[in-house]
């Protein structure tokens, strides 16, 4: 699909309003969007640190506080774990495991009912996603803000409506129902943290088997990061939005391109050229045989 010569009036008036102007020789009609109905949970089920706490995190608990530990940390050699440790080893395991067999309505009711870590006493809701649910195009940013606690939506108010703008302007659309032009939208964390502080490792750390099961879910053919939380947690990396853009990256084997959060570009609008880029990139691939 030629989407930048498929670019009409509108779609260039808002890319304008961006900052960036693109040529586009014929308009394209696209058919509206019709909202796509979110399933509610019909019970919400609880999850708690303990179900989804790394297996790793486990262990080395288990072993500090067995017989023949040590106060550093080792192992007396002599000393056995006990069966009843293994046993809460491997229940931890497990109870990591199951996010990863949920299916859409199970793993929605989990989101809704999660406890594993403290944002849950100050949420007004959980954010869970929305879009199609087998969309080529999947969206990750970083943690609900005021607006989406309230409504339980992500990337609402100014910050979604610039993200809107722009995925329209390359006929895509999170209400569409159409597979080509369909979105799914998601956050890292679904909790907002109090007042919009940063996300906490720990808290990244005890959401990540949820993002992953969308991803696995949705299985898309392009993932878009946008923010410097959503980029390292999918890359696990420690490095800036400005060293990684650009180029083609990977998670669980899907193509990621990285780029700047909407709420970035209203503080920086210098660098919605450079959004444009990386937004132009991301078609590229997805439009690529391979992708």
């Amino acid at each position: 699909m030629s989407w930048v010569q498929d670019l009409d009036a509108r779609q260039r008036a808002m890319l304008a309003e961006m900052g960036v102007r693109v040529w586009a020789p014929k308009a394209a009609s696209a058919p509206s969007p019709v909202p796509a109905t979110q399933p509610q949970p019909a019970a919400h089920a609880t999850i708690t640190a303990a179900t989804i706490a790394a297996p790793a995190r486990a262990t080395a608990q288990a072993r500090a506080t067995a017989p023949g530990a040590l106060a550093d940390g080792r192992h007396a050699p002599t000393a056995a774990v006990p069966a009843a440790v293994n046993t809460l080893i491997d229940a931890d395991r497990s109870a990591g495991d199951s996010v990863g067999a949920m299916d859409w309505p199970a793993l929605r009711a989990a989101v809704a009912g999660c406890e594993a870590c403290g944002l849950c006493r100050t949420r007004q809701r959980t954010v869970f996603g929305v879009g199609h649910e087998r969309a080529p195009l999947m969206i990750v940013g970083e943690a609900p803000g005021e607006q989406e606690d309230r409504q339980g939506e992500p990337f609402v108010g100014a910050a979604g409506q610039l993200l809107d703008a722009m995925l329209r302007a390359v006929q895509r659309d999170r209400m569409a129902t159409e597979t080509e032009r369909a979105v799914f939208i998601a956050n890292v964390l679904k909790c907002r943290p109090p007042s919009n502080r940063n996300p906490q490792p720990d808290e990244v750390a005890r959401c990540e088997p949820f993002l992953a099961r969308q991803v696995a879910l949705v299985q898309p053919r392009l993932i878009l990061a946008l923010g410097r939380f959503a980029v390292q947690s999918l890359l696990k990396t420690d490095k800036p939005i400005g060293q990684l853009r650009g180029r083609v990256h990977r998670y669980e084997g899907v193509p990621v391109v990285v780029s700047y959060h909407p709420a970035y570009l209203l503080r920086s609008p210098a660098d919605k050229g450079k959004a444009w880029a990386d937004l132009c990139l991301a078609m590229e691939q997805l439009d690529a045989p391979s992708a």
